[in-house]
C-alpha cells in the first residue's frame, strides 16, 4: 500500500501543513499517532516545556510541561500554595512550611512502627 501526502490542520495555530508519505511511514513504524501540530508549533512547544534541560539538579522528563503545578489551600494554616501534583481530594494537602514538621515526625521510630521493629516479634512467636 503506497501512502500519499495528507494535509492536516494544526491544533495550535490553525494553519494547514503537509504530513508527507515518508513522515507517515516513520510515524507508523514507531507506533506514533498523526501529529496534531505543524513543525514550527511542535518545536515551539518543545522549547517552551524545557524538555531535557536541567531543573533543580534533575533532568526534566515527560511531565515537564506541568511546571506551574496546582494551586491549593494548605489544610493546616490555610495559606494558598502550589503543589507539583493534582490532589485526589481524599487526603489533606499542606504547604511547604507545614509539611516539613509532619514529615519529620514520620521519620522517627522506623516508619512509624516504634522501636520494636514492626511485626518482627509477632512473626517470631508463630514459629
Amino acid at each position: 500500500m503506497s501512502a500519499t501526502d495528507l494535509t492536516l490542520q494544526c491544533s495550535e495555530c490553525g494553519q494547514e501543513f503537509v504530513f508527507t508519505a515518508m513522515e507517515q511511514q516513520y510515524f507508523q513504524e514507531r507506533g506514533y499517532s498523526s501529529p496534531k501540530r505543524c513543525k514550527p508549533c511542535r518545536q515551539a512547544k518543545q522549547s517552551a516545556s524545557s524538555y531535557g534541560q536541567q531543573d533543580s539538579g534533575r533532568t526534566a522528563g515527560y511531565n515537564s510541561g506541568m511546571s506551574t503545578g496546582t494551586t491549593v489551600v494548605c489544610a493546616s494554616c490555610g495559606q494558598t500554595t502550589t503543589v507539583p501534583f493534582e490532589p485526589r481530594g481524599d487526603r489533606p494537602v499542606y504547604c511547604k512550611n507545614c509539611y516539613k514538621p509532619k514529615q519529620g515526625g514520620r521519620e522517627q521510630g522506623g516508619r512509624g512502627r516504634g522501636p520494636s521493629g514492626g511485626n518482627r516479634d509477632r512473626d517470631r512467636r508463630r514459629y
